[in-house]
C-alpha cells in the first residue's frame, strides 16, 4: 500500500476509512495531493475525478442524497474551495450529509501575498454543523476534530468542513503509515419516540373538525401503510402532497395549486385548518404558503428529528421524532371526528381534475403539454430528478406514476448544480434515472456533462423555451427589452453541439409527433447516456399556463 508522507494527511483517510465514508470526489489540484495519493491509491475507496468543483460537490451531493451516507469532497487551497459553496448550502437546507476536505496553506502562509491562498477557515460557517480547522502536525486534537466532523455530518445530516495545511513537498510517498489515528464512536441520537403532553395533544387533535396535513421533500417509503389509511378514512383530515413527498394514495390531493387557485376569500376562510401538521422538507408551492400565512392555524405541528421551521408564522410545537412514531402514538388514542372537512375539499379537487384533463386535452404543444407527455412517458420505479423554477413548478400540475420516486435540489431551489446532482444521484442509484430540466438550468450547469461517470442509460429531457420562463410565469413580467435580456435571458442556443463532444446521443421534439416518436427511441436506446431537448414556443408558455388556472373553476 501507498501512503502520503505527510501524517496529516494519512490521519484524515484512515479516520475517513474507519468511518466508512467510502465514496471520495477529488477535483484536481497541487496541494491536495497528498489527500489525493492517499484516497486515490487506496483500493477501499471508491474516487471519482471531477475538474470542476461547483459540478463536483452537487455529484456529491447527488451520491449522498441516495445512499443516505455521507460523501467526502476533496479540492486544493484557494479559490477552489469557494465553488463548493452552493453545493454546502443545498446540503445544509436539504439535511444531506457532505464532508467537504480542503487543503490550504499553513497560517504563516495566508495574508502574505502568498499564491492561491485566502481565508480558508470557517469560510461555510452559516451553513455548515460543524467546522475543523486543523494545525499542520498530525496530533491526538486533529484526530478528535476530524471524528467530530464526520460524526456531526452523520448525525446532523448536513454539510461539514475539515480544513488541512499541508507544507511542501507535497508528493512524497511511504509505504508504511506513520501515524496510529485515534478513532471515537459515538451512538446515533435518535429523536424521543415519547409525545410530552400526549394527552393534550390527543384531546386537541380529536376537538378539531378541520386537519391539514401538508407534505414537503420525504423520501419514497418512509410513512407506515397503516398511518396513509388513517390519513385516508379520517373525514376532518385532508392531506396535500406534492410531486417531491414521494407519498401517494388516491384520497391525497397532489396537486396544490390546481386546488385552491381559484379559491375566492369564502373558499379560504372554508379551508382554514384548526391544525396544521407538517413534515418533510422544503414545500414548493408559493399559494399555500400565502394561503398558511394569511388564513393561519389554531395549532402548526411540525415533526422532524432535527429542525422545525416556521415558515408560516404560526408553529406551536415541534415533536422532535420521525412522522412514523408520532403517528403511531397519536393514533394509538385518537378517534375518527366527525366532519365534512374532507368531502367539502374531495368534492371540489375532483371537479378540478376533470376541468384539469379537459384543458390540457385541448392546448396546443407548449410547455405545459410536454411534461404532460413527458411524465406519462416515464418508466414505471424509475428515479426523476427535476431541475428548479419552472420545471419543479410543471411537475407540480400533473399526477405521477406512485412507483417513481421524485428528486429536486429544495433546499435552496436553485438552478446552479440539478444536472450534476442528477448524474450523482445516477450513480449512487442502480435504477434507470430520467432528469427533466429547462434550457437556462441545463446551460448553467453543462459542465456536469464534463463527467466520466454517466451512465449509459442516463436520460436528459431538455425543455428549451429559449429563456428563463420561470418570469414570464412570476406577475409583474413586461414585454420590453430589459425583461428579455436581464430577466428572461432570451437566447437561440441548444444542447446539440454539447451532446456531441460529451458523446451523448441527441434527440429533438418541436411538436407532439417528433415527441411522441422519438420518446420511444430515446427510452428504448442504452448504448450512451441521452439527451432530448424539445423546443417550445417561448411566447405561448406562460399565457396557456394563466390560462389553465382560470379554467378551473
Amino acid at each position: 500500500m501507498i501512503y502520503p508522507k505527510i501524517a496529516l494527511a494519512q490521519s484524515i483517510i484512515e479516520i475517513c476509512l474507519a468511518k466508512g465514508i467510502t465514496n471520495i470526489i477529488i477535483s484536481p489540484g497541487s496541494r491536495n495531493a497528498p489527500l489525493t495519493i492517499g484516497f486515490a491509491q487506496n483500493p477501499n475507496f471508491k474516487c471519482y475525478s471531477i475538474a470542476d468543483e461547483r459540478c463536483a460537490a452537487f455529484f456529491a451531493l447527488g451520491i449522498a442524497q441516495q445512499t443516505k451516507s455521507p460523501t467526502a469532497i476533496v479540492c486544493t487551497s484557494g479559490s477552489a474551495l469557494l465553488n463548493y459553496y452552493p453545493a454546502v448550502a443545498e446540503a445544509f437546507y436539504s439535511q444531506i450529509p457532505l464532508i467537504v476536505i480542503s487543503a490550504d496553506r499553513p497560517q504563516s502562509k495566508i495574508d502574505i501575498g502568498d499564491g492561491q491562498t485566502i481565508r480558508q477557515e470557517n469560510v461555510f460557517q452559516n451553513h455548515s454543523v460543524f467546522n475543523a480547522n486543523l494545525n499542520e502536525e498530525a496530533s491526538v486534537e486533529n484526530d478528535l476534530k476530524i471524528n467530530k466532523a464526520i460524526e456531526t455530518a452523520i448525525l446532523q445530516k448536513g454539510p461539514v468542513h475539515i480544513n488541512a495545511p499541508f507544507e511542501e513537498p507535497l508528493y512524497e510517498t511511504v509505504d508504511t503509515l506513520s501515524v496510529q489515528s485515534k478513532i471515537t464512536h459515538s451512538e446515533e441520537i435518535i429523536g424521543t419516540k415519547i409525545i410530552e403532553n400526549i394527552d393534550d395533544v390527543i384531546s386537541v387533535y380529536n376537538a378539531a373538525e378541520s386537519k391539514l396535513i401538508l407534505v414537503g421533500v420525504n423520501e419514497a417509503n418512509s410513512i407506515d401503510p397503516e398511518i396513509v389509511a388513517n390519513f385516508a378514512h379520517d373525514p376532518s383530515v385532508v392531506v396535500l402532497t406534492e410531486t417531491t413527498s414521494n407519498l401517494h394514495d388516491p384520497s391525497f390531493i397532489n396537486s396544490i395549486d390546481t386546488l385552491i387557485t381559484p379559491f375566492d376569500d369564502a373558499d379560504f376562510k372554508a379551508f382554514q385548518p384548526e391544525i396544521l401538521i407538517t413534515f418533510g422538507g422544503m414545500i414548493v408551492s408559493k399559494r399555500i404558503k400565502a394561503f398558511l400565512r394569511k388564513y393561519k392555524p389554531k395549532e402548526h405541528w411540525h415533526i422532524d428529528t432535527l429542525r422545525a421551521y416556521d415558515t408560516f408564522s404560526a408553529l406551536t410545537k415541534h415533536f422532535v421524532m420521525q412522522p412514523n412514531d408520532f403517528f403511531k402514538a397519536l393514533f394509538a388514542k385518537s378517534v375518527v371526528t366527525e366532519s365534512d372537512y374532507f368531502a367539502k375539499i374531495d368534492k371540489i379537487y375532483a371537479l378540478r381534475k376533470n376541468k384539469r384533463q379537459e384543458y390540457v386535452d385541448k392546448i396546443p404543444f407548449s410547455d405545459f403539454k410536454v411534461f404532460e407527455k413527458v411524465i406519462e412517458s416515464l418508466p414505471a420505479k424509475s428515479q426523476l430528478q427535476i431541475s428548479n423554477s419552472s420545471a419543479i413548478r410543471y411537475a407540480q400540475l400533473i399526477d405521477i406514476d406512485p412507483t417513481i420516486e421524485v428528486f429536486c435540489n429544495r433546499g435552496t431551489s436553485g438552478i446552479d448544480g440539478s444536472t450534476s446532482t442528477a448524474i450523482g444521484a445516477a450513480v449512487g442509484n442502480e435504477k434507470q434515472t430520467v432528469f427533466i430540466t429547462g434550457d437556462i438550468g441545463f446551460l448553467y450547469d453543462s459542465n456536469a456533462l464534463w463527467n466520466s461517470y454517466i451512465p449509459k442509460n442516463f436520460k436528459i429531457v431538455l425543455i428549451n423555451n429559449g429563456g428563463g420562463g420561470i418570469f414570464r410565469i412570476l406577475p409583474g413580467h413586461e414585454e420590453k427589452p430589459v425583461f428579455n435580456t436581464y430577466f428572461e435571458t432570451s437566447h437561440h442556443l441548444t444542447a446539440e453541439h454539447l451532446a456531441k463532444m460529451y458523446g451523448m446521443d441527441y434527440y429533438t421534439a418541436n411538436d407532439g409527433i417528433s415527441l411522441e416518436k422519438n420518446l420511444k427511441s430515446f427510452y428504448d436506446k442504452n448504448d450512451s447516456p441521452a439527451i432530448l431537448e424539445i423546443f417550445t414556443p417561448t411566447l405561448e408558455n406562460d399565457v396557456i399556463l394563466k390560462q389553465y388556472f382560470k379554467e378551473l373553476v
